[in-house]
């Protein structure tokens, strides 16, 4: 699923609410802070940057990695938001609990375009790791309270 197909009026509104912005970019131009290049999103400080034929996925993982940041952090994040495997796990279940928040979306399906791109987890799919085996990454969104 593509922002495109959802528009960008929810995730601008549920990224404000978590201190972002949302900037988007135009068709064919690079994004700017993407790590992966093409059409992956990118993030820059407090700005998380997609085009139209982002992945959602991708948005809402960007905008979760500076999330699950302290705000002092942000400001330096440009590309690259994390190397710690603490804040990519908790990263990537945010991430399933947010695409509940944008309308046509939900995470179910945010699950399978996870496993689409290619997200490893080692009980073999995304739905398996965030029901039987995200227990440490759900306690370091409690203890910040971001779920």
């Amino acid at each position: 699923m593509r922002m495109g197909q959802i528009g960008f009026d929810a995730a601008t509104t549920l990224l404000a609410r978590h201190g972002l912005q949302l900037q988007r970019v135009a068709p064919g131009e690079p994004i700017p802070g993407s790590y992966w290049g093409d059409e992956e999103a990118g993030i820059i400080g407090n700005t998380v940057h997609a085009r139209a034929d982002t992945p959602v996925h991708s948005l809402l993982h960007e905008a979760c990695h500076l999330i699950v940041l302290p705000a002092e952090r942000r400001l330096d994040v440009h590309t690259d938001a994390t190397d710690s495997i603490e804040e990519e796990d908790a990263t990537c279940y945010l991430q399933i609990v947010l695409a509940d928040e944008l309308p046509g979306v939900g995470r179910v399906r945010l699950m399978a375009d996870m496993d689409a791109w290619g997200y490893s987890f080692r009980l073999g799919s995304t739905r398996a790791w965030f029901e039987q085996d995200a227990g440490e990454a759900r306690e370091f969104l409690r203890a910040r309270g971001l779920i």
